[in-house]
């Protein structure tokens, strides 16, 4: 029960963290405006920007995430013949990063992202049991270091504004050690390393001081992160990769 108590005070946090980040991402729009809602120039700011071989910056992301699972042969055996499946579910994060973006040509540049990413993955484990139909809800927590490689590839700046593309690989690793304090038959276990394919699009907003972009992505889990250690919730399962969209609000 106290642990139960504590997730559900970590959750309402990340609900507001998540609120947070938004609040100080439009805040940040906002004073970028004049009162009318018009740039404070309205010829090109920043015209010198993209000449630069490179830039800083840091990011703000807020992801939906959930795991792709594929089931195990043994999934129809006698042994497992009360569940009846497991569905995975979107679930809710965050992400805090920087950026250094290094100029490549007049339209590609390469972008390194290092960042904390803060996950909660959620699987439910359907059994009949007395006739009816019981979900158990694994929930898996995890903290990651994650370093995206992409290129980037831009379109022709027009007035204050330039589209882009995006696409690269990412590399990730779990800060947070496993609790092996716990009963490991009683939680799904997943293995602590990651790499993923990425691709995205987002806007390029030139402000006077600053350029402001907001991305949209998404991650293909190429790495199967169940681990090796067989348990009741491992054992229908044959493999469980992590799939992610997320928002990025990038300030450079």
């Amino acid at each position: 029960m106290q642990s139960t108590h504590i997730w559900h005070k970590l959750h309402i946090y990340r609900k507001k963290s998540i609120l947070t980040l938004v609040a100080l991402g439009l805040t940040t729009l906002a004073w970028a405006q004049q009162p009318s809602g018009k740039m404070y120039a309205k010829s090109d700011n920043l015209p010198n920007y993209d000449s630069r071989w490179l830039h800083y910056g840091f990011v703000i992301g807020m992801h939906s995430s959930n795991f792709r699972i594929q089931y195990n042969p043994d999934f129809a055996s006698p042994g497992l013949d009360t569940l009846q499946s497991v569905m995975p579910s979107n679930a809710f994060g965050f992400s805090l990063g920087l950026i250094a973006n290094f100029r490549l040509a007049d339209y590609l540049d390469l972008r390194i992202v290092p960042e904390v990413v803060f996950y909660e993955n959620r699987l439910d484990y359907r059994y009949i049991q007395g006739g009816q139909l019981v979900t158990d809800q694994q929930i898996v927590e995890s903290t990651f270091i994650e370093v995206p490689v992409l290129f980037k590839y831009k379109s022709v700046r027009r007035g204050n504004h330039r589209m882009y593309l995006v696409g690269g690989v990412e590399a990730g690793i779990e800060a947070t050690g496993k609790d092996n304090g716990g009963n490991e038959s009683e939680r799904l276990l997943t293995e602590s390393t990651n790499l993923s394919l990425q691709v995205g699009f987002g806007l390029d907003i030139y402000f006077p001081l600053f350029k402001f972009a907001p991305e949209v992505r998404y991650s293909r889990g190429l790495m199967n992160m169940l681990s090796s250690n067989d348990n009741q919730y491992s054992e229908p399962l044959n493999q469980v990769t992590a799939n992610t969209v997320t928002l990025y609000l990038l300030f450079e």
